[in-house]
């Protein structure tokens, strides 16, 4: 289930994938994939299932198939290490996406721009559209709302039988959004909820105003 949202007079719809769809420009906004992240670990020995590698490129299609951006933007730490053999996917991917791609570079963006620029997406530091600032870390300018990730940002949950719950969520100040970490395998960390927050936790596949 998805929620709906208005940002500076704009409707905004928020995923259960963690993406963001900005509706008037047909814009989807996508955060901390963190693509060859499992490939990385499985060189190294870590005993990960291979098949995690190919959900995030299922859920990247499956979101696609659902919204139809004419562009999507990568909030930065859209690969995560040098290549590997999941470049060759993310290639593939792009070539029959049927849209245009613009990645906000981030830390874990060490590949080369070359790279990202022969198969033709766009690289940026930061971007503004209109109104909107589009950065990976968290930042503030005056007069612009800032989409943003790197922190991976989740809530935890409390019950009173001592439960606890950690899920990952969109944190909105009044001039910022900062977007869950779209891809599996990637970690999260908790932030405080204030009065001047607002937190959209995802829970079973829904976006929930908590």
């Amino acid at each position: 289930m998805i929620h709906n949202l208005i940002i500076e007079n704009d409707s905004f719809i928020l995923h259960p994938t963690g993406a963001v769809f900005w509706e008037k420009e047909s814009k989807l906004l996508i955060s901390d994939i963190h693509l060859g992240k499992v490939s990385h670990f499985r060189k190294f020995g870590m005993a990960i299932p291979r098949k995690v590698i190919y959900k995030n490129f299922k859920l990247l299609r499956d979101t696609l198939d659902y919204f139809k951006p004419k562009q999507v933007i990568f909030l930065g730490d859209l690969f995560h290490s040098s290549l590997n053999l999941e470049w060759a996917l993310f290639e593939g991917f792009v070539n029959e996406s049927g849209t245009s791609f613009v990645l906000v570079m981030g830390n874990h963006d060490i590949i080369s721009r070359d790279k990202y620029q022969k198969i033709g997406v766009q690289i940026f530091d930061k971007l503004i559209f209109d109104k909107f600032l589009f950065t990976h870390y968290p930042q503030e300018e005056d007069n612009y709302f800032n989409f943003a990730g790197h922190i991976h940002p989740a809530i935890r949950l409390k019950g009173k039988g001592k439960q606890s719950l950690k899920l990952p969520c969109f944190f909105k100040k009044k001039n910022q959004m900062i977007l869950p970490a779209f891809g599996e395998f990637t970690g999260s960390h908790v932030l405080k909820k204030t009065s001047k927050v607002d937190l959209y936790a995802i829970a079973d596949e829904m976006v929930i105003k908590i």
